[in-house]
């Protein structure tokens, strides 16, 4: 069970973060059969169901139907069923304050049912509706291409492109009766009608007469020309001959018990003032990822995106790997060579809204469309004030078509692991969350405001992934903590697998901007970061791009500012700021990777206090690309300081690996002491300690624990390879007592059996694990090794050993490195013992080392 002493996990209070796009959203209609449009299907909810009588009126408004639609609701057996399944749903069991709003949920469960119900019936499965791109777009079909187009208020289309110099005079197309465009163009010989990376455009005359191209929606690569500035896009024949196609080399890794997300984009990954490639990326940056025991990518802006200014959330063509980078097959390459690292690749899918740019995007279809005849909602119910961006209708037929269509694109002709859904807060209310302030109330999530038709489309898009990949992760950006967005679909779930806990950064930004460190409240930040519900799991963070972006800082930034670029270097003693600086830094991240959920996300670059905020080319700053970028050489140049923070961030990572514990639901909070400034809490069987006073450090400092035994520090936030003052002694051992009656919590301390005493300095965080109490056991030593793979930490490790003139433990250090192929182990050891330093360099040489010695 999920506890936090006295913190509730049960609903997050999360404000709205003003920088990544939240996208909002309404009701809507539903088409049916392959290309049709039509209304809504609303039928069979309890007369006193609050929304009982709009449903009738929509009913009555979009009565016209297709005939096979009305036999399906007159179906008896398969509404019964429905009202069955709604009715028992799991969710009122997990958490019976919900019980209230059982017709909300029953509501939007039978919607959810009724809706797969008309899928399978007209469409065969879900799993079958969602590969419209094998008939919607260009395909290759025979002998020949066949291209397909959902407009219904077209009155005529052609296909133009540089396959028939641009002239569509003999490529017209034909509608059927749900506005379905098609066209066949036969191979001329041996060779396609449309070649290989052929720029095509969709030509169609609308109602005023008036005849416009635009970019065919299901395209899969889109180009524009990059010496023409403000250039239009073309659409692109993708289909290259099978020896230019990648293929991929190695297995999806398994999913990890708790993700250790690092958020990237590819663009400004290089060190240089320019866009980089999906290769680059491969070859340069995965391997930084993978150094510091991530286990999952997360990739910005793949989804082709006109305006580089956006950060990729205005996305144009939602087939199309955005070509800035390179081509679908170049991004392939990436995401196997994550894979090979063992890492897994998820990515930013943006379903919430689309661009409003007409020329290049979806948007470009909606001319004169009502409706039920297009992808968006008209009037304003259609378009975000904030975003300037249309909104989906999610009830519409081919929408969710595409959209479906569009989830299981990524995940099985790209092998993405799962995906982060952006601006779900956005779509699942009709208000968009726009001037709105969750507090809470349950009323806030389960009312008219709620967009149902979205909802729906959620629990039906996480019903696929889960179905054709059981082991994808699938992350909500939802500001709101809407109960139940996590838990599974059967139960009356939303369906997602995890939520970002986006209140816990507002949380920082505000400490670091608006108080003094001494007015830090413990119970406020331990709360924050425990806000969470019960058996809905959380992604934490303690910053992301939202946070880095132009008008914002990183923390970092927040903590030294100007003196990022005076005082880094550490061929001289730290400033009292950077000081500060180093060490919140540490510990805000490591509070937040340790306490604040099941799952943990960095942006690339914050692992090591990249400086300055990010600023994409726009007119603002005349196209500049000097502050989209990373500057890795920080990080690589051995004399500064930011070394030290990736070190860190490498151990908090190393740390979970070998003990699990951000997977645990063994979570107490003991103590949050506003006069020491000190939180002490559990998290699987680890005791962490922070210390965040700014002068205080204490000795013999009583802290609380579960189990009985001897306690090792395990990390050292103030340890000298983290650019510490090494004031920790951690060749001590930390016998517990026991406190109070056995069973009696009250008499206990702090509510726990057993405590330690520990010394912790000021503005320093510590973790201690349980060990043997024999002095130096195999199990000891094991973890020794594990923790210390470098020469310098093998030295230290062994230094401890010798000083218990345990040979049999040295021994056995030697012993495990080399089971573990730790060359620079084996030879550190040797080194230790024999005071030969000089056999640490030849370790690092090779194996040719070992005969040497």
């Amino acid at each position: 069970m999920l506890c936090s002493s006295s913190y509730c996990l049960f609903l997050t209070n999360a404000s709205h973060c003003p920088h990544s796009p939240r996208k909002y959203y309404p009701k809507a209609p539903i088409g049916v059969k392959f290309g049709q449009s039509w209304s809504t299907i609303i039928a069979n909810v309890s007369k006193s169901s609050p929304w009982h009588k709009e449903k009738s009126a929509l009913y009555k408004k979009n009565s016209k139907q297709d005939f096979a639609m009305q036999t399906m609701l007159k179906d008896d057996s398969v509404i019964e069923t429905v009202e069955e399944d709604a009715e028992n749903l799991g969710i009122f069991t997990v958490d019976p304050s919900l019980l209230p709003y059982k017709v909300h949920f029953t509501y939007r469960s039978e919607r959810y049912t009724e809706q797969k119900a008309l899928i399978e019936k007209h469409e065969g499965s879900l799993e079958e509706f969602s590969q419209g791109y094998l008939k919607f777009g260009l395909n290759r079909e025979g002998n020949g291409i066949v291209y397909r187009e959902w407009a219904p208020a077209a009155l005529e289309a052609q296909l133009v492109g540089d396959f028939n110099g641009w002239n569509g005079s003999k490529h017209k197309m034909q509608r059927n009766e749900f506005g379905v465009w098609t066209i066949r163009i036969p191979d001329e010989g041996d060779e396609p009608s449309i070649p290989h990376n052929s720029k095509v455009k969709f030509r169609f005359k609308h109602g005023n007469g008036v005849w416009v191209d635009r970019i065919p929606a299901w395209i899969r690569y889109a180009t524009v020309e990059p010496n023409s500035f403000g250039a239009a896009y073309d659409g692109v024949y993708w289909d290259p001959p099978p020896s230019e196609r990648y293929e991929f080399k190695y297995p999806r890794p398994p999913k990890p018990a708790a993700p250790r997300i690092y958020e990237a984009h590819v663009g400004m990954s290089s060190a240089e003032p320019r866009i980089n490639s999906y290769r680059e990326f491969a070859d340069d940056v995965l391997p930084r990822i993978k150094a510091n025991n991530y286990n999952a990518v997360q990739l910005m802006a793949i989804m082709e995106h006109s305006y580089y200014a956006s950060f990729g959330y205005h996305v144009t063509n939602f087939f199309a790997a955005s070509s800035r980078s390179g081509t679908p097959e170049d991004l392939k390459y990436l995401i196997d060579k994550a894979h090979s690292l063992g890492l897994r690749v998820l990515m930013d899918v943006v379903h919430s809204h689309a661009s409003n740019n007409h020329t290049d995007g979806l948007n470009g279809f909606d001319v004169g469309q009502g409706t039920e005849e297009s992808y968006f909602h008209t009037g304003e119910r259609g378009y975000h004030k904030l975003w300037d961006s249309r909104l989906f209708n999610y009830a519409n037929w081919e929408v969710l078509r595409f959209l479906l269509s569009n989830v299981r694109w990524w995940l099985e002709e790209f092998m993405f692991d799962g995906f982060r859904f952006d601006g779900v807060t956005s779509m699942l209310y009709h208000h968009h969350g726009i001037d709105t302030a969750f507090s809470g109330k349950y009323d806030e999530y389960f009312s008219e405001a709620t967009d149902v038709d979205a909802v729906v489309y959620m629990m039906l898009a996480n019903s696929l992934v889960h179905s054709l990949l059981p082991d994808a992760t699938v992350v909500a950006e939802d500001v709101s903590g809407m109960p139940a967005l996590c838990r599974p679909v059967n139960e009356g779930g939303v369906g997602f697998d995890y939520r970002l806990a986006m209140g816990v950064p507002d949380m920082w930004i505000n400490y670091l901007k608006n108080k003094k460190d001494i007015d830090w409240s413990m119970k406020e930040i331990a709360h924050t970061l425990t806000n969470r519900r019960y058996t809905e799991k959380c992604v934490a963070y303690a910053e992301s791009h939202d946070q880095a972006i132009v008008g914002d800082k990183t923390i970092t930034f927040l903590l030294m500012d100007k003196e990022m670029y005076s005082g880094m270097s550490d061929l001289e003693p730290a400033s009292p700021v950077v000081e500060r600086g180093n060490a919140l830094h540490k510990m805000i991240h490591f509070i937040t990777f340790a306490l604040g959920g099941e799952g943990y996300l960095n942006f690339m670059g914050n692992e090591f206090g990249h400086p300055e905020w990010i600023d994409f080319p726009r007119e603002g700053n005349d196209w500049s690309y000097d502050m989209c970028r990373r500057q890795w050489d920080l990080v690589d140049t051995d004399h500064l300081r930011y070394k030290h923070m990736n070190a860190f961030d490498r151990a908090m990572n190393l740390l979970d690996d070998r003990f699990s514990f951000i997977a645990s639901t063994k979570q107490i909070v003991s103590s949050t002491d506003e006069e020491d400034k000190v939180i002490v809490f559990e998290r699987g069987d680890l005791v962490f300690v922070f210390n965040f006073h700014p002068e205080n450090s204490y000795d013999g400092y009583k802290v609380g624990c579960d189990l009985p035994g001897k306690y090792r520090i395990a990390l050292d936030s103030d340890a000298f390879e983290f650019g510490g003052q090494g004031r920790v002694t951690h060749d001590v051992d930390h016998f517990t007592s026991p406190e109070g009656i056995p069973g009696v919590p009250e008499t206990n301390f702090n509510n726990r059996p057993n405590s330690f005493k520990i010394s912790i300095p000021s503005r320093t965080c510590l973790v201690f694990c349980k060990v043997q109490e024999d002095s130096l056991g195999e199990d000891d030593t094991e973890d020794i090794v594990d923790e210390k793979e470098d020469p310098m930490q093998a030295q230290e490790a062994i230094t401890a050993a010798e000083a218990k003139e345990d040979l049999i433990g040295v021994t056995e250090v030697i012993t495990a490195a080399a089971a573990e192929e730790d060359l620079v182990g084996v030879i550190a050891t040797i080194a230790a013992i024999e005071d030969f330093p000089g056999a640490i360099d030849e370790a690092e040489e090779g194996e040719d080392a070992i005969d040497d010695d």
